[in-house]
């Protein structure tokens, strides 16, 4: 029997792979999501975390009977990589509800939003290349970003979504630093993970922009059939291009998900872009993947061509309204007066600031140990900002669950402030400041009130666009729920 060799050390491991990895693994980040995974799918931990629809609102009798239809033979097979034709129709009808008319043979089927982001990043990015993002952005495209080595520039955001005026004052400076962005990322409806809209005049703005300076946006769009209130705005590729023009696309790449409409399981996302754009995308979807599950897109296409999809939307988003209000009951009840949130009109996200001595990414750990988990605030920024703010989702947990799980966080904020004002000596209630003054957005649809962050730094609040924290028993000018 041979001698067992003693383990080599982890250091050790380390050096003896160093040499080999690319120097872009250097500057990977890894998904805040994927990381909690793990953890937020024991049954004991309540996951105001990932961005998960309620899949067991779908039919188990539908389910079985389109897996009993499928084509057997054509649905283990390898497909185009474009993907099937059925599933590129039914989702131009997707985006038909939008008002978007598309053609498709202009659409691409993506393994999830996700891959998405990474075509378009793939396809368009070289190392030290500028993106452009909101502040905060979505948590899953920041690693994307970091992993192709983007600099992303990140602007600021209030009720109304992403500064225009901003906007425009990076634009200049990149152009007297002889720099130009490959692509400006945007989640203009319900994004993730502020929960905010952006108003009608300022999607009109940027989509002029991106004309006047011949600018790629990708307007990514998960959430936009997932309203609960207000009406709805005209999407950035329906304003560059209406329904009923004969012109073509030239700037808005436009990605979407059946993730939230349908289920994340499916793994089916696309992209529509400009035409020359879509020969390269699909060149980087067949190195990366091939295609998409066949599988997968036989199920979506059985599901739009039998099914009553748009009562499904309806049903999601009855239960969704419902969540929202119940996870802001709660955040009113148990966060104490120091923090502040916003009130997002439709979506799965609602993005909590805290006092400015408090880290959400120190806060996961307790939380955690409580079995509750959110998203850290840091996710969305690949600056480092953020530390004082965290993501929550209200979609995957039922509504006791969501009480349990904000009564949670809230205690562990509690004891942060109780702490804070014994070391110091101060009101941890107003380390964060507040004003009473309740504001609205736009047209669009964030509307929400205010609650001034004099010492949060920029890009942990969202100044134009928390809410003023009602407090149980003061029932006297509280929101209606419908508001």
């Amino acid at each position: 029997m041979s001698e067992r060799r003693p383990p080599r050390s982890a250091a050790h491991e380390l050096e003896r792979y160093d040499g080999l990895f690319a120097s872009r693994t250097r500057v990977m980040r890894s998904s805040a999501m994927r990381d909690l995974m793990a953890v937020t799918v024991r049954p004991e931990v309540i996951s105001l975390a990932g961005g998960l629809p309620d899949t067991s609102t779908f039919d188990p009798a539908l389910f079985a009977r389109l897996l009993g239809e499928m084509p057997t033979a054509q649905a283990l097979q390898y497909g185009p990589s474009e993907g099937l034709l059925g599933v590129r129709q039914a989702i131009t009808r997707v985006m038909a509800a939008e008002d978007m008319d598309v053609d498709p043979e202009h659409v691409i089927v993506t393994t999830g939003g996700q891959q998405a982001i990474d075509l378009v990043t793939k396809t368009l990015v070289d190392p030290g290349d500028v993106v452009i993002a909101e502040a905060p952005t979505y948590p899953g495209a920041v690693p994307t970003f970091c992993s192709y080595e983007a600099e992303v520039i990140q602007i600021e955001m209030d009720a109304d979504g992403m500064s225009i005026d901003a906007l425009e004052e990076t634009l200049a400076r990149l152009d007297r630093e002889g720099r130009r962005p490959k692509f400006i990322y945007t989640i203009p409806t319900f994004q993730n993970p502020a929960g905010v809209t952006m108003s009608l005049e300022r999607r009109r703005r940027l989509v002029a922009l991106a004309r006047e300076r011949e600018l790629i946006v990708l307007e990514d769009n998960p959430y936009g059939l997932l309203r609960y209130e207000g009406d709805p705005l005209p999407t950035l590729r329906s304003l560059e291009v209406p329904a009923d023009s004969t012109e073509d696309n030239d700037f808005v790449i436009y990605a979407g998900t059946m993730s939230k409409i349908l289920s994340p399981g499916v793994r089916v996302g696309w992209l529509v872009a400009p035409r020359p754009l879509l020969a390269k995308l699909i060149l980087g979807k067949q190195a990366s993947d091939l295609c998409s599950s066949t599988l997968t897109q036989h199920f979506v296409a059985g599901y739009f061509a039998s099914a009553d999809w748009r009562a499904y939307i309806d049903e999601l988003r009855d239960v969704y309204h419902r969540r929202r209000d119940v996870i802001l009951d709660a955040l009113a009840e148990h966060l104490p007066a120091a923090a502040s949130w916003t009130r997002p009109h439709g979506g799965l996200f609602i993005w909590v600031t805290l006092p400015d001595f408090i880290n959400t990414t120190d806060l996961l750990a307790r939380a955690l140990a409580e079995n509750v988990a959110f998203v850290p605030g840091e996710a969305a920024f690949a600056d480092g900002r953020g530390q004082h703010s965290m993501r929550l989702n209200f979609s995957s947990e039922a509504d006791d669950d969501i009480r349990e799980g904000v009564r949670r966080i809230g205690k562990i904020v509690a004891e942060q402030v109780s702490m804070y004002e014994k070391l110091t000596g101060r009101p941890g209630a107003t380390a964060a400041g507040r004003a009473a003054t309740a504001v609205h957005g736009g047209a669009g649809g964030a509307g929400v009130e205010r609650g001034a962050a004099e010492n949060t730094p920029t890009g942990d609040a969202l100044p134009a666009n928390v809410l003023e924290l009602p407090r149980r028993g003061a029932t006297e000018g509280r929101r209606s729920r419908g508001a």
